[in-house]
């Protein structure tokens, strides 16, 4: 049985045989941000969705200002996953936006090593909630900004003011629906995890 990753996402994939290192990560922002953009760009694999159409019940509960094209929105989980590199493979675990599906949230943050925090920089101060219920878990993040072509622009050191970011946390941005921009936010936070985590006692 041939165990190399599968490039077709119709299929299911193997793991490549090197993969020792396995990471759960969580994709999250807040709503309408384009966690689902995401994660089905990077997956290599077939990936899975739990996306509703949003009926006028949800609209009267989710702010859909300046998201004129919004009629989805993910209800449970999305997910994915991507090999870096040989022996480390990234399981990404998408999450509603919505600030009613907390308990759901906190399930799947659940024995994540990292996240990702995806932020439009229309709407900023929608994700100060976000990165709180991020840090409440003891998880670190990346910030991954998602350029909207509508959004305005503005230069890392803006940004970082603007959402009181530590030094040390990672910054990007990038489309979230092309692949090279994305991969790079993911390597920025396997890298952050990776620092963050104990190494082994040297037996010498």
């Amino acid at each position: 049985m041939d165990s190399a990753p599968s490039t077709d996402r119709t299929g299911i994939g193997y793991l490549p045989p090197a993969a020792r290192n396995l990471m759960k990560i969580v994709v999250t922002g807040p709503f309408g941000v384009g966690k689902t953009t995401l994660i089905r760009t990077l997956s290599e694999i077939a990936t899975l969705h739990t996306e509703e159409a949003m009926t006028q019940s949800s609209t009267r509960l989710d702010d859909t200002a300046g998201l004129p094209d919004k009629t989805t929105t993910t209800v449970a989980v999305d997910f994915g996953r991507l090999t870096v590199l040989d022996d480390l493979v990234l399981y990404m675990f998408g999450t509603p936006g919505q600030q009613r599906f907390l308990p759901l949230w906190e399930d799947i943050a659940r024995g994540a090593l990292g996240a990702v925090v995806l932020v439009d920089t229309r709407r900023l101060a929608d994700s100060f909630a976000v990165m709180d219920m991020v840090e409440e878990q003891g998880l670190p993040y990346a910030v991954t900004v998602n350029r909207f072509p509508d959004a305005p622009a503005h230069t890392d050191e803006v940004l970082r003011k603007h959402l009181d970011l530590a030094p040390e946390t990672p910054l990007v941005q990038c489309d979230a629906r092309e692949r090279r921009g994305s991969i790079d936010a993911l390597i920025a936070l396997a890298e952050h995890v990776l620092t963050k985590m104990p190494r082994p006692e040297d037996p010498s």
